[in-house]
């Protein structure tokens, strides 16, 4: 596993254009196969679009790189056979929820989910729902991702202008810290009864971690042991 290296950034160049992924049209038929597979063993999975990123460069405090499209079976071969486009990286927005008592929120995605039984931060791989102005709006993906997986608003945090954007082989996490506006049981408590009234809750149970009263200065320490398990399984 490749040590993370942590960039911190206060705005994007996340440009969106029609690029063809010659990873996902020479291998088409494996990767119909492979997302039959796991079709069959997760039948909810839906092969939707998404963006994927490549050319990522960090020059003083701003990351720039291109997005394409593509289809998400292609990602998770892409994913599952460790990655053989070594040009492509999934850069996804995560959003840091971090209770008035310091307690940071986090969920277990639920069984029907790609990613089942792994705790995350808020996130997921950008969307075309993402895209404004011909550009991956890294912030709205994280508005967007956390209202459908917690039931929380833009009132009830605020963000902190500053990303940190972990970088581990091909993935980039950029994290925002959002500061909650109540304490750790209380967010639990609205979000679990958001799930409850959900037919199908991405989110199956939610963890209050604590102990880290700041993540600046933890942030090394506990994003290594975050991103072993969360980069794993992208």
């Amino acid at each position: 596993m490749t040590s993370p290296i942590i960039h911190r950034v206060t705005a994007f160049g996340l440009a969106v254009r029609p690029i063809v992924w010659p990873f996902a049209e020479e291998r088409r038929d494996e990767i119909a196969a492979h997302f039959a597979e796991k079709q069959r063993e997760r039948p909810k999975i839906w092969n939707g679009r998404v963006l994927l990123g490549r050319d990522a460069v960090f020059t003083d405090d701003i990351l720039a790189a291109t997005y394409f499209e593509t289809d998400f079976a292609s990602f998770l071969a892409w994913r599952d056979w460790g990655f053989p486009d070594k040009a492509v990286f999934n850069g996804f927005g995560m959003g840091a929820l971090r209770a008035s008592d310091g307690a940071f929120v986090m969920g277990e995605m639920a069984q029907h989910t790609a990613n089942a039984g792994r705790i995350y931060f808020p996130s997921g791989t950008p969307d075309l729902d993402d895209v404004m102005d011909g550009a991956l709006d890294i912030a709205g993906s994280v508005v967007r991702e956390l209202g459908e997986e917690t039931g929380l608003t833009t009132a009830d945090y605020w963000a902190e202008p500053e990303w940190h954007c972990v970088v581990t082989g091909p993935s980039i996490a950029m994290i925002q810290v959002l500061n909650l506006n109540m304490p750790g049981d209380e967010a639990r408590a609205r979000i679990e009864a958001n799930l409850a009234h959900e037919d199908e809750p991405e989110l199956s149970a939610i963890h209050l971690v604590r102990g880290m009263s700041d993540l600046r200065p933890t942030m090394p320490r506990f994003v290594t042991a975050f991103v072993e398990q969360q980069f794993a399984s992208r």
